[in-house]
């Protein structure tokens, strides 16, 4: 499925897209706000404010993926794989991130207030001026 397809479904009212491939597409600041996309595959998309409030990314690829500044609230990352990803200023506030791998991702500003990271492989992930799920600011 290309890009066009898939946002012209999403506008057209479907939801499920568990397993579409996506890899390397620019969906910038686009709104896919409750849209399951269980064990997509996202790798190197662009996903830059991008309104993904409560979206079902379990298990899905999104190595190297731009989250800049996206809305992620409530959204489901358990399994997920976000290495090297960038999620600078993204809000994660309340999101689901159990067992991610997270290696190399970048949350530097970031929410992550209220965020679930148990099990969640975060070595050599930047957290610098994030909010954590205690609500401190890690420094």
């Amino acid at each position: 499925m290309n890009v066009d397809d898939f946002l012209k479904r999403y506008q057209a009212g479907q939801r499920n897209f568990k397993g579409v491939n996506l890899i390397g597409s620019y969906l910038n600041g686009v709104n896919l706000s409750g849209a399951t996309l269980k064990g997509a595959s996202l790798s190197e998309v662009d996903l830059s404010k991008a309104n993904l409030v409560g979206v079902d990314l379990t298990e899905a690829s999104l190595v190297r993926a731009n989250l800049t500044g996206a809305n992620l609230t409530g959204a489901n990352l358990s399994g997920a794989n976000l290495f090297e990803a960038k999620l600078t200023g993204a809000i994660l506030d309340g999101a689901e991130l159990k067992m991610a791998d997270l290696i190399d991702a970048d949350f530097t500003a970031a929410n992550l207030q209220g965020a679930n990271l148990y099990g969640a492989y975060m070595m050599g992930t930047l957290l610098q001026g994030a909010i954590m799920p205690d609500g401190t600011i890690n420094g």
